[in-house]
């Protein structure tokens, strides 16, 4: 370790950081994890790649080490029911010796070594990348640059640990690579990483896309898409020909984002190259992946440096003649720049950042004034100087706008219709009036609410396409459009479109509130669905612990009542249990989801009889009266009730008996009182039966 104790390596600006690449990416991370990554090759190799997430982890990692697991989970496609364990080693940075010979001659080592071994760590920027490689704490510094180098060097990620090379895998298997830490859980807690890969996921490496440029004087300005790739490749090598034949390699270490002189864009990556002018160049990207391979190189682009007309047009006046119809335009040019020029063209656009169109060619050098004569609505014009040598320069533009105050007429026709999956299509008669510009469309939720426009910019076409839920409450949308006219007057709002949205939404359940019992009359009482769309609420029956139900009465809406509702149902069975639901049924004929029935008990219409023959016996000498009776049905009895009281007075329980006792002695009376005796049966299915009577006087 002591070769580098003091070592500081200085990083010029040729070394940037790589932002696009899963370890080289410096975030805040709150866990400790490892990350794992891996590339099957054509070689019928695969390589591995891992790192840890946050400098602590990191720094843990690299002197406890790592151990690699490989589970072999499916052969020929079909999954093993047990996947076959391989132990493929543990892995810790080299021994500071084996660096020595390396890191004179590989700058990549040389940082990861410093970054590993190194007592003290300076890193060190210039230009615009000061800010970002000037880290405030060393371990973030250690961590960053040994993640960077280890993307951008793999034989350096293996001798640091952070790589592999599996050459003893087949083309019929796949697998899972496991890493796990070997940092003691006392120490940190570091969740372990995985990938699922096989020789079959293999792909060609895609080339680079979208290769631009603008050539410039003395100079031209590359770019290309780097975003939809920034998961295969974490630089880029560019590469010049002057017979877009034989191409050069212009960066010797690899080109990445921060490279791109501080440009801010999420998508594209920027250089920049200087060249002669008037020469062709051709140009192609190749993009380079965290394992070292090189992708095909892009799509050629070629062009020449141009040398810039110092000399611009400026447009000095402009004047709307012709009832409106036409433009008279003045610009101005220096004299000592006519010379370098051949002449001027006027172009037109009716955007400022729009595409301009050439309509006036051809004109004179010593021409400073023209009439255009096909005015739209909005109009902006430029005037372009033409060099000679093939360069031009082109005037800021102007706007020009004839006097128009007249609106479009009212939109007519507006119909449509929503589909099951809520798209709303909207067509209208197409507006006449020449200066169209197209129409705005305005969406509303229900027919008191303000309107809100649905469109950016105007629609140009007469069919428009919305999206509408159809799970939501309101069961109906509303529209209405107007047409707007190049100078932006707008026509009055067309009628409003009503349209009714696709039901999927079933009713709220109507729910029963009460019920009784009379006259053979069973009486519900129910509240009633408070949805929208009601059409009737259906009444189901079945007797108890029965499947089935029935449909015994439909009630339209028109027949219910604001919130509650009363109905009866007369064709009921004494002594049957019934179950009732109550159902809602929309427009739609969409049913309520079933609540909870209610359950009710009708009683037996008549009573059965159980007692019959009840007589007494009064025994004054020895103090008691005795009941004595005659029980018929006594199969279906459960017990007899046996109540007593004075006369006119409230009688109580006595006692229960059993059916088979047909009489009892009663010792607790007193002289000189009439006693109340009844007796009443209970059956075997609750019911009750008649009662028995009897008065005695003692």
């Amino acid at each position: 370790m002591l070769f580098i104790k003091k070592r500081n390596i200085i990083v010029l600006l040729i070394f940037v950081f790589s932002t696009l690449v899963a370890f080289s990416q410096v975030k805040e991370v709150n866990k400790n994890v490892i990350k794992v990554l891996a590339r099957p090759h054509s070689s019928h190799k695969i390589m591995l790649r891992w790192g840890a997430t946050t400098p602590m982890s990191f720094r843990k990692l690299a002197k406890y080490g790592y151990s690699l697991k490989r589970y072999t989970i499916s052969i020929s496609g079909q999954t093993l029911s047990k996947p076959i364990e391989k132990d493929l080693g543990i892995f810790k940075p080299a021994e500071p010796k084996k660096w020595i010979s390396i890191i004179e001659k590989n700058n990549n080592a040389a940082i990861m070594a410093q970054s590993l071994f190194g007592e003290s760590f300076d890193v060190e920027g210039v230009g615009s990348l000061q800010g970002i490689i000037n880290m405030s704490q060393e371990q973030e510094q250690r961590f960053t640059w040994a993640l960077y180098v280890a993307d951008q060097d793999f034989e350096v990620a293996k001798l640091a640990g952070l790589g592999f090379e599996d050459l003893k895998v087949k083309s019929t298997e796949k697998y899972v690579y496991k890493v796990f830490p070997l940092v003691p859980k006392e120490e940190m807690k570091i969740k372990d990483g995985g990938v699922f890969v096989g020789l079959q996921d293999y792909q060609d490496l895609p080339k680079p896309l979208d290769l631009a440029a603008i050539f410039d004087d003395q100079k031209v300005m590359l770019n290309w898409n780097y975003a939809i790739h920034k998961n295969e490749f974490n630089s880029y090598f560019i590469e010049r020909s002057e017979d877009g034949v034989n191409f050069n390699q212009l960066n010797k270490l690899p080109y990445t984002t921060l490279n791109s002189g501080g440009r801010i864009d999420t998508k594209r990556i920027y250089y920049t190259d200087s060249i002669q002018n008037n020469k062709t160049y051709y140009y192609r990207v190749k993009g380079r992946t965290p394992f070292g391979e090189l992708s095909p190189p892009s799509d050629i682009i070629s062009g020449k440096g141009v040398k810039v007309l110092p000399y611009v047009p400026k447009i000095s006046s402009k004047k709307v003649v012709n009832n409106n119809k036409s433009v008279v335009l003045k610009w101005e040019f220096l004299e000592e720049g006519v010379e370098f020029i051949k002449g001027f063209e006027l172009n037109k656009s009716n955007k400022a950042n729009g595409t301009y169109k050439t309509v006036i060619k051809g004109i004179s050098k010593g021409t400073r004034k023209i009439q255009y004569d096909e005015l739209d609505p909005t109009n902006y014009f430029t005037i372009t100087a033409i060099g000679k040598q093939g360069n031009s320069r082109t005037s800021y533009p102007v706007l020009v706008q004839p006097v128009d105050s007249i609106p479009p007429v009212k939109p007519i026709g507006l119909e449509g219709k929503v589909d099951s999956l809520g798209v709303v299509t909207l067509q209208w008669k197409k507006n006449i009036e020449p200066d169209m510009l197209g129409y705005r469309v305005f969406k509303g939720n229900n027919a008191k609410e303000e309107f809100s426009q649905i469109t950016v910019s105007p629609h140009l076409a007469i069919t428009f396409y919305d999206s509408v839920s159809v799970k939501s409450l309101n069961d109906k949308v509303y529209y209405k459009i107007v047409a707007v006219d190049r100078r932006y007057n707008m026509s009055e709002y067309s009628d409003v479109l009503v349209l009714k949205k696709p039901d999927f939404i079933p009713p709220a359940p109507p729910v029963i509130t009460s019920y009784n019992v009379k006259k053979e009359t069973v009486n519900l009482t129910w509240a009633n669905s408070q949805s929208n769309d009601i059409a009737k609420h259906e009444v189901y029956r079945r007797v108890r612990d029965s499947i089935q139900w029935n449909l015994i009465a439909t009630l339209p809406k028109d027949t219910l009542h604001i919130e509650y509702t009363d109905w009866k149902d007369t064709n009921v069975e004494g002594a049957t249990a019934y179950q009732y639901l109550i159902k809602a049924v929309d427009d739609s004929n969409l049913q309520s989801i079933n609540t909870k029935h209610t359950t009710i008990e009708v009683p037996r219409f008549t009573l059965l009889k159980g007692i019959k023959g009840l007589n007494t016996y009064v025994d004054r000498t020895n103090a008691f009266i005795e009941l004595f009776w005659k029980t018929v049905n006594k199969e279906a009895i459960v017990e007899i009730m046996i109540y007593k009281g004075k006369k006119d007075e409230k009688v109580s329980l006595l006692k229960n008996v059993l059916p088979s006792t047909n009489r009892i002695v009663d010792e607790n009376v007193k002289p000189n009182n009439i006693y109340t005796y009844i007796l009443r049966p209970v059956f075997v299915d609750g019911s009750l039966g008649q009662i028995r009577k009897i008065e005695v006087k003692y």
